[in-house]
């Protein structure tokens, strides 16, 4: 059966118009036909998930220069060992897993301390609980001065919604470590945010 491929638009409840240019069904005949060393379908993945692994990247680094490295040694890695994902989780799933270990790789090797996180807006909707701009700016801070150990497990945590076991399991830690380092990071952040608000 032929996946269909379809231009879809639509106007959502904020009046943007939002277009999806392929249909999922895509990815895993774009997956198929990369293992085979397809370049174009390979570049239509990257095109598919660059995005979310440049945010990915950015919010593990805070250095948009770094971000933009990570990310294309991610692309590389991932093209170069597209034979070792297997299917078992979603390609978006097996990508972030590369991202992660390539961030933490070009990490231990400059051995250079990435203390910076963006787009808190992703963790806390700034129209529910972020009063103004100051107060979103002193949450950005707060989490920029987390401990890096932390600071990631928040990360893939929280922002992007991995169990304890998935975020372990990128980091190279235990399960409980994973919890751990949650409570850490939540509790260093109340900390933050109640002191700049004395």
């Amino acid at each position: 059966m032929r996946a269909q491929s379809t231009r879809q638009s639509g106007i959502s409840q904020d009046g943007l118009v939002s277009v999806v240019t392929e249909a999922p069904t895509d990815e895993s005949r774009w997956v198929r036909l990369a293992k085979k060393a397809d370049a174009a379908a390979f570049e239509k993945l990257y095109r598919l998930h660059v995005d979310r692994v440049y945010g990915l990247c950015l919010r593990m680094t805070g250095n948009p220069a770094e971000a933009e490295d990570c990310v294309q040694d991610a692309f590389i890695q991932a093209w170069n060992k597209l034979e070792l994902f297997r299917g078992d989780s979603s390609f978006a799933t097996w990508m972030h897993r590369v991202a992660v270990n390539t961030v933490l790789g070009r990490m231990r090797k400059s051995r250079r301390e990435q203390d910076r996180i963006r787009a808190v807006s992703d963790v806390i909707p700034v129209t529910e609980t972020i009063a103004d701009d100051g107060e979103l700016q002193d949450l950005e801070q707060a989490i920029n001065e987390l401990p890096s150990g932390a600071r990631h497990v928040f990360v893939l945590h929280a922002v992007y919604g991995y169990s304890h076991n998935e975020t372990g399991s990128m980091l190279g830690i235990a399960e409980g470590t994973s919890k751990a380092q949650l409570s850490r990071a939540r509790r260093l952040l109340v900390q933050q945010l109640e002191t700049e608000n004395v």
